[in-house]
């Protein structure tokens, strides 16, 4: 054992002074250098502050952290509660990525991460959140620009449009039942099928293809991303008389026209487009499917257009079928036809929100020849049968924008057909408008055909009990009352340059071989109230409506073959032909 020495003891108390006033020193220094340390406390920065990813993906995100006093720890919580403390060494600067692999939650589930760094000095940052979406299957972000060749999209991904997204000539895009495909918002995700390009979208009833807004549930709106364009080289009333494809209103490269009826765009079969529409320029929409020119070698049948800012289908020429259609709560037009369009439509629905209307005014059918009403051909000429109608008034207390207009409103020198189909809760009913050109002439020579339709709740609304809400009628119907606001309530409606005028008009629409029909309601038609309501419809009629066996097929001479000469007026029978793929609830539902 070492034992006490007096001597070295004095000598290292001689040595350890001048240690000690360096020490001393220094630790002034040091309280010096604090003062200048506390007016600035640790920061730190995140790369990104959410991710979405699926079951055993790794998600990070890069953490930036500037520590003037030297960092200590990053402390990390997991929904609240402690999930990890990473030790640093004193560095004043760093980056540091946090790694997470996800584990097999629900999609939809929202993992929430908290973190706070604190320094030397035991100062901490404020708490900032990375938080991870669990969504149900990997992310395929989709550039602007063209797609060529054969391109494969399978239901095991999502794809995420970006921009104009573009299938060029010659390129070929198969998408399988069941796939996701969801537009950016902020570049205008919209996907264009080119002149020569095809898509085959061939979903199933089981498994329909879905095209919607890359938002959740209760932060969607009409126009969250473009929607679906189809441009073709079939003829058009534009490029009959220039020889040159004609391009899409809003000048985003739609272009389209040829002469060729039978060329072949794809094939589009149940698929669900909604949310769609998204402003291109002002007044300038796209509409949730937009066809130009499509020839009738293209077949679309089973598609449900829902929530579009602008029309629902539009036609602009072409010759192209389809059946079964359903446009759903859309805020402009739902059939909207242009340019020449020459095709046949046979089961189509549609159905309004009492709010949701367009301020350019929102109708049913809103048909033209083309803008200026000229006699340019091929002329707007085609066929339309078993269509449903719904407007937004389903009783006089439901009050709607005074944005809505007709049913049908024929225009600009136009020469289609209408054949077995019932309108109803529009503010006019048919508007034959001849401001712009010929189709009340077209009309009686017999070119503008409408048969077997009947129109219900219309005539002098507010007499019938369809009037405004809160406003007071008195007398019979026949007394004219109008809505106070906006006079309506025409079941017939005529311009005053229709030959002959409203008397014609209507002498026209009344002859007995058109077997059309004015009702005073809905009710009577054996249609279920809930067609008009949010959520799920009974879209068949009710046992004893007389539209069940109502359809005339004699007196329509321009529903050839093609169309299936079914017995009922109106989209449907007895049989919901929308079971299983539709989607009344698109707003609920949680894609991802």
């Amino acid at each position: 054992m070492q034992k006490f020495n007096k001597e070295n003891w004095l000598k290292n108390r001689i040595v350890l002074l001048p240690v000690l006033l360096i020490i001393l020193a220094t630790g002034l220094n040091s309280c010096n250098d604090d003062e200048n340390i506390i007016k600035d406390p640790p920061t730190f920065s995140l790369t990104s502050e959410s991710a979405q990813s699926v079951a055993g993906a790794e998600v990070s995100t890069l953490i930036s952290i500037n520590a003037p006093a030297g960092a200590k720890s990053l402390n990390i919580l997991r929904n609240g509660s402690p999930y990890s403390t990473v030790p640093f060494n004193g560095e004043t600067s760093l980056e540091y990525e946090f790694l997470y692999e996800l584990e097999a939650l629900d999609p939809g589930t929202n993992i929430t991460f908290s973190f706070q760094v604190s320094d030397l000095m035991d100062r901490t940052t404020n708490v900032t959140t990375f938080t991870v979406i669990v969504i149900a299957k990997p992310i395929v972000e989709i550039p602007e620009g063209s797609l060529q060749g054969t391109i494969n999209w399978t239901a095991d991904n999502i794809y995420r449009l970006n921009g104009f997204v573009r299938v060029d000539d010659g390129a070929k895009l198969y998408i399988e039942p069941g796939t996701l495909i969801i537009g950016d918002r902020e570049s205008k995700g919209t996907l264009i099928v080119q002149m020569g390009g095809q898509i085959f979208a061939e979903g199933t009833r089981e498994n329909p293809i879905v095209m919607t807004s890359e938002n959740p549930p209760g932060l969607r709106e009409p126009g969250d991303w473009g929607g679906l364009v189809v441009c073709g080289r079939a003829p058009n009333n534009v490029t009959a008389v220039t020889g040159q494809p004609v391009e899409l209103e809003g000048g985003y490269g739609g272009w389209h026209g040829g002469n060729d009826p039978d060329d072949n765009s794809g094939v589009i079969r149940y698929v669900r487009i909604e949310y769609a529409g998204i402003p291109i320029n002002p007044n300038e929409e796209v509409n949730t499917l937009t066809m130009g020119s499509v020839g009738r070698g293209t077949i679309i049948e089973y598609v449900m257009a829902s929530y579009g800012l602008d029309d629902a289908f539009e036609w602009f020429g072409g010759t192209v079928d389809a059946k079964y259609l359903i446009a759903y709560r859309n805020l402009d037009d739902d059939w909207d036809v242009d340019l020449g369009y020459s095709g046949r439509v046979q089961f189509g629905l549609s159905i309004r929100g009492a709010s949701l209307a367009d301020q350019s005014g929102s109708n049913g059918f809103e048909v033209d020849n083309n803008g200026a009403g000229s006699n340019a051909q091929p002329f707007t000429s085609g066929v339309f049968a078993n269509i449903t109608n719904i407007g937004p008034k389903k009783t006089r207390e439901t009050a709607i924008s005074l944005q809505f207009q007709h049913a049908a409103q024929l225009r600009r020198n136009s020469r289609i057909s209408i054949y077995n189909s019932v309108m109803t809760g529009y503010p006019d009913g048919l508007y034959v408008d001849d401001a712009r050109g010929g189709s009340g002439q077209a009309a009686l020579n017999n070119e503008l055909q409408i048969r077997n339709v009947y129109l219900a709740g219309v005539e002098h609304w507010g007499g019938n009990g369809y009037g405004s809400a809160g406003e007071t009628f008195t007398g019979a119907p026949a007394n004219g009352a109008q809505h106070p606001n906006n006079p309506r309530g025409r079941a017939l409606k005529s311009h005053e340059n229709f030959p002959g005028g409203q008397e014609a008009y209507e002498e026209w629409f009344h002859r007995s071989e058109f077997n059309n029909h004015l009702i005073d309601s809905w009710t009577s038609l054996g249609i279920d109230g809930s067609i008009f309501d949010l959520g799920i419809p009974k879209v068949t009629l009710d046992s004893g409506s007389p539209l069940i066996n109502a359809a005339k097929w004699d007196n329509t001479p321009k529903a050839d073959n093609w169309f299936e000469k079914v017995p009922y007026v109106g989209a449907f029978g007895t049989e919901d032909w929308t079971e299983g793929w539709a989607e009344w609830n698109a707003h609920l539902v949680r894609y991802y």
